[in-house]
């Protein structure tokens, strides 16, 4: 079998396609570091919240609950 060649028109396409697909990967990529960098943010905040909550506790009592909207303090 003799050997062939792709066209011009051919090998464009594919290097087209092989583009937008390495740029897809690199989007999923860098998805991902966002959504790390996400996670990471939300756990401080959850260790921050704990920390506050306890000296809340320490402040109002175990049983208060605080109203987030006008601040009341109520025991359970």
């Amino acid at each position: 079998m003799e050997n062939q060649k792709a066209t011009q028109e051919e090998i464009a396409k594919i290097q087209e396609m092989n583009v937008k697909f390495n740029q897809a990967k690199s989007a999923i990529a860098d998805c991902e570091l966002q959504k790390n960098s996400i996670f990471k943010h939300l756990e401080e905040l959850k260790m921050e919240f704990g920390i506050y909550e306890k000296h809340l506790i320490e402040k109002y009592g175990e049983n208060s609950v605080i109203n987030i909207q006008t601040g009341e303090v109520k025991l359970k």
